[in-house]
């Protein structure tokens, strides 16, 4: 099974970026769609974007659409969420995920392995 673990997140400025960072341990990542979820003290877990197994395909919430990309390394096996013009709103706990299907599907629900998470606060 594939157990994602990230890293990255820390404390940072309206405006500023971050880079979150997702390896997993026990096997490579190269035959997964990988996920970037967050979760805001009492809000439900969100969809922020995925990447397809091949890479070629990306997936945003409206929200981060232009401010965040997502990417996948396959020689380091690690997938990327870099996070631009960061807002308040975007304080979180971040969380990466991976399942064997689309990267169409967005509900947690259908992602089978996850990270313990990485807090990202934006103050403004």
């Amino acid at each position: 099974q594939v157990q994602p673990v990230e890293s990255g997140g820390g404390l940072v400025q309206a405006g500023g970026s971050l880079r979150l960072s997702c390896a997993a341990s026990g096997r490579t990542i190269s035959g997964y769609t990988m996920a970037w979820f967050r979760q805001a003290p009492g809000k439900e877990r969100e969809f922020v974007a995925n990447i397809a197994r091949s890479g070629g395909t990306t997936y945003y919430a409206d929200s981060v659409k232009g401010r965040f990309t997502i990417s996948r390394d396959s020689a380091k096996d690690t997938v990327y969420l870099q996070m631009d013009s960061l807002k308040p709103e975007d304080t979180a706990v971040y969380y990466c995920a991976s399942r064997m299907g689309s990267a169409i599907i967005r509900q947690p629900g259908a992602y089978d392995y996850w990270g313990p998470g990485t807090l990202v606060t934006v103050s403004s």
